[in-house]
């Protein structure tokens, strides 16, 4: 029987082990499911196996940072209790370190590869299983390295001991130049409290537009204004809508007089040439995950605004 990524991929949702430890089982079981999870059970994977089917929705965000690229990754246990000790923090770290050095195309592929003792960084991972007594995963990663020939500045920020991640790219000048560290780092805490979708209004796909101001057309129209001026009032909303999504139309939160465009274009000017940034990734450790809700993004903008 051919096996397939399909069936890998089931065997590891039925047993938490990791992807190459499942295309390994299945392969000497000749594709049979059930004598592949036995497989795994008699090489001592069954502990991890044990843990699959819970929820793990706590964790770290951690990052590396090289000469010119960077990694952030988000690493997941199902309580906080284990996500706050040294020794999950650290593994988050060396895991990060890890993404920064193979640069994988994605987690897969990560999980695949050798990660020294002779085994790869799913074995790894299901060895800390084992020893810390939870289910861990490595759910997602960003890696980031500056363009070839421009100058630029990586900004890593970390929030409330790895809750809240996040890595932006700024190029038009590099570090050396005065001001401009200091801009990518405020920008990456920008990331953090408020929490973009976009970088600038060009990178919101048409769709998205189009459906926001049918949006605010009915809701004018409801709201009984007259047939005339419905479009005036939608391209009214889609530019707070800017202003909410779009990272350099939003108000700086260091001075929320002005907008973030407005820093890069002064900042900008006294480096001598013009800045921009390029892309940012946003981390929030159980994003999307059942979990309870806690304000960080809030409490990013209270440390900011004493700042």
């Amino acid at each position: 029987m051919q096996i397939t990524s399909d069936r890998v991929r089931e065997l590891r949702e039925k047993t938490g082990a990791g992807m190459m430890d499942c295309k390994k089982a299945l392969t000497e079981s000749g594709g049979e499911m059930e004598g592949a999870v036995d497989i795994l059970r008699k090489k001592g994977l069954s502990a991890a196996a044990k843990k699959a089917s819970r929820v793990a929705s706590e964790g770290a965000v951690a990052a590396h940072v090289g000469a010119d690229s960077a990694a952030l990754v988000e690493i997941n246990c199902e309580t906080d209790f284990v996500a706050r000790t040294d020794e999950f923090q650290a593994f988050a770290r060396e895991v990060a370190a890890f993404v920064h050095r193979r640069n994988p195309a994605g987690v897969e592929e990560a999980l695949g590869l050798p990660a020294g003792g002779g085994g790869t960084l799913s074995e790894t991972l299901t060895a800390r299983v084992a020893k810390i007594g939870e289910k861990i995963s490595f759910r997602r990663f960003a890696r980031f390295a500056l363009p070839a020939g421009q100058k630029g500045v990586l900004a890593l920020y970390i929030h409330a001991g790895g809750k809240i991640g996040v890595l932006v790219e700024l190029l038009g000048a590099g570090p050396e130049t005065p001001g401009v560290a200091a801009l990518a780092k405020d920008l990456a805490m920008q990331v953090a409290a408020a929490n973009p979708t976009y970088v600038a209004r060009e990178d919101v796909p048409a769709e998205t537009i189009q459906r926001e101001k049918a949006i605010y057309r009915e809701q004018a129209l409801a709201a009984g204004k007259p047939e005339k001026i419905l479009d005036k009032i939608a391209e009214g909303k889609l530019e707070k809508f800017y202003g909410d999504f779009c990272l350099v139309e939003q108000a700086f939160i260091k001075d929320p007089d002005r907008k973030v465009r407005d820093r890069l274009r002064e900042t900008g000017a006294a480096a001598g040439g013009g800045l921009r940034v390029s892309r940012f990734a946003r981390f929030h450790v159980g994003e999307g995950l059942e979990k309870r809700t806690d304000d960080l993004a809030a409490e990013v903008a209270r440390q900011l605004g004493r700042g």
